[in-house]
């Protein structure tokens, strides 16, 4: 699902085609309410938990894809439900604005983090196309699975072509792991949203970043079958 995040946004080839693996990949994971309880997931590795949660959430999403495909608001209700509960969106909102965060009001960050809840919301259910064969392998994880933040590191593994390095950092929050950021092939997505959400904050300020978010959200309404 090669979406450009805003229309004004476009980077290079190879650039879109790993985000479009980041979207797909970043989707998965986190769906650890159909798996297991929080107080089960706390008491996990991190790495454990990449693990299982990732290939029990590939194993789901193969079985119903031609529902999902289907269905277009059942695949938004899947992402909203299953994705976005298990991400540390606040935290990676404000990281991809960056410094502007601050600057902008309390009205203001309320309305960068809907619409860009939004726009992840559809990113990611159109990223469940390029589910297949894909498989998860964990790399030795070289942490403290005691520490709050840690950096779990996998490869993405198919039939076809080299494996694809994914590393997720996580951060533990009372009975649960939240995911913040993710890194496909050497690309972290927040610092990707970063620069772009830059760009357009120096061109046209806070209210300029929410417009153009506001516009790319409405572009791809428009676009439903």
């Amino acid at each position: 699902m090669t979406v450009p995040l805003l229309s004004r946004f476009r980077g290079a080839a190879p650039l879109r085609k790993r985000r479009r693996v980041v979207c797909a990949l970043w989707a998965l994971p986190a769906g650890s309410c159909l798996l297991a309880t929080g107080a089960a997931w706390a008491q996990a590795r991190p790495d454990d938990f990449i693990a299982r949660i990732s290939n029990e959430i590939l194993d789901r999403v193969r079985r119903q894809r031609q529902e999902l495909l289907a269905n277009p608001q059942r695949l938004n209700e899947f992402v909203g439900q299953v994705v976005m509960p298990h991400v540390d969106f606040e935290r990676m909102t404000a990281l991809a604005v960056g410094r502007s965060w601050r600057s902008a009001t309390a009205e203001q960050q309320q309305r960068i983090s809907a619409e860009f809840r939004v726009l992840l919301t559809r990113t990611y259910a159109g990223a469940i196309q390029a589910v297949a064969d894909q498989k998860i392998r964990l790399k030795p994880f070289r942490g403290d699975p005691a520490d709050s933040e840690v950096i779990v590191r996998s490869e993405l593994i198919g039939t076809r072509g080299d494996p694809l390095s994914l590393d997720y950092r996580l951060q533990r929050q009372g009975d649960a792991w939240r995911i913040y950021d993710i890194n496909v092939a050497g690309v972290w997505l927040v610092e990707t949203y970063r620069n772009q959400f830059a760009s357009e904050v120096n061109a046209r300020g806070i209210e300029g970043l929410i417009t153009a978010l506001a516009d790319r959200n409405r572009a791809l309404e428009s676009r439903k079958p």
